[in-house]
């Protein structure tokens, strides 16, 4: 961890009386990662150095991930706090805005966005996707198999065509996918009320915040921001004092530097008049300021090559991938 970020993670454990977690997932194109069950270890490595503690913020940026690994991050933070804080600088999404359903409060900058939280079944029996290598498959929307469905009742009645609508589904989609989305739709919001049920002395407002993060939205790319969380939904929101927002910025920022998420993956422009270009990229990371620093990294090779084609030689791009995976970095170093 720089000298930079450790200061701004300090500046923020003060503002907040808290102990500060760092956890984001970079969404720079064609190098994105997401909430996954393998940073479960590394969290509890975080929270031992951390101790039991009143109160435990959480900095959280990510597109989303797997829900179920979502879940198990949130109780197990749960587990060292009585008060459980998530701070958004940006984005938490999808999965994201699921972990943050277990906070007393969520902090959110002007820019910051929540989501939807219908999940997407990946499966190897998933559809595939036409042009693409035999093993890439299409994600299956919970929400929108659910759409159809009462797409069809709604323009008819009648039994034989909506009878006749859910073969040609079928046809689509293996059934035991579809068994898979109906599972995961009714999955989804039990993880869900089971993270605020603590948080949330009103049944319809539980009820009410479900409906919209699991359909009400119309699309998983909805994006919820600050007044709509508050006002709207009733979510526990704070508004970050103008002090409180440059400490907030400033890690972000610095945060985003280092994963470079503004900056497309651009192999071209990386290799430019070059052959060959090595490259290290880092996409992930988990942080604390006594338990160090985990970062996902990836490292290999560029390479500019002639290859031969029916069409006779063109040029393309080899990316020879050395290393994928997570590195630590000492708090002490």
């Amino acid at each position: 961890m720089n000298p930079n970020r450790s200061r701004l993670l300090q500046d923020l454990e003060k503002a907040r009386d808290s102990r500060v977690l760092i956890y984001v997932t970079g969404d720079r194109r064609e190098l994105e990662t997401k909430i996954s069950s393998d940073v479960f270890d590394f969290f509890v490595h975080h929270l031992d150095a951390i101790g039991d503690r009143p109160k435990i913020s959480l900095f959280l940026y990510t597109r989303g991930g797997d829900t179920l690994a979502a879940w198990s991050i949130a109780n197990l933070i749960c587990q060292f706090c009585d008060d459980l804080e998530v701070i958004v600088p940006a984005k938490a999404h999808s999965a994201g805005t699921l972990i943050s359903l277990a906070a007393n409060r969520i902090v959110m900058t002007k820019q910051a966005t929540l989501g939807p939280i219908d999940p997407s079944v990946n499966t190897p029996l998933n559809p595939g996707i036409q042009g693409a290598p035999p093993n890439m498959k299409a994600p299956v929307s919970v929400e929108d198999v659910n759409g159809f469905i009462e797409f069809v009742r709604s323009v008819s009645e009648d039994s034989d065509h909506v009878r006749e609508a859910f073969l040609r589904l079928t046809d689509a989609v293996n059934p035991l996918v579809l068994g898979n989305a109906f599972r995961a739709r009714s999955q989804i919001r039990m993880l869900a009320r089971k993270l605020m049920a603590d948080k949330y002395a009103k049944s319809d407002l539980v009820e009410g915040i479900l409906g919209f993060l699991c359909s009400e939205s119309g699309s998983h790319d909805y994006t919820i921001n600050r007044r709509e969380a508050k006002d709207k939904l009733g979510l526990p929101i704070e508004k970050p004092d103008d002090a409180l927002y440059d400490i907030i910025k400033g890690l972000y920022n610095d945060i985003a530097a280092q994963l470079e998420l503004a900056r497309p993956f651009d192999p071209n422009t990386m290799l430019g008049a070059d052959s060959s270009v090595n490259y290290r990229f880092s996409r992930a990371l988990i942080e604390s300021v006594p338990g160090g620093s985990h970062v996902f990294i990836s490292e290999g090779r560029l390479l500019r090559q002639q290859l031969q084609t029916p069409q006779g030689p063109q040029m393309a791009i080899q990316d020879e991938r050395m290393f994928d995976g997570w590195r630590y970095e000492d708090a002490r170093e």
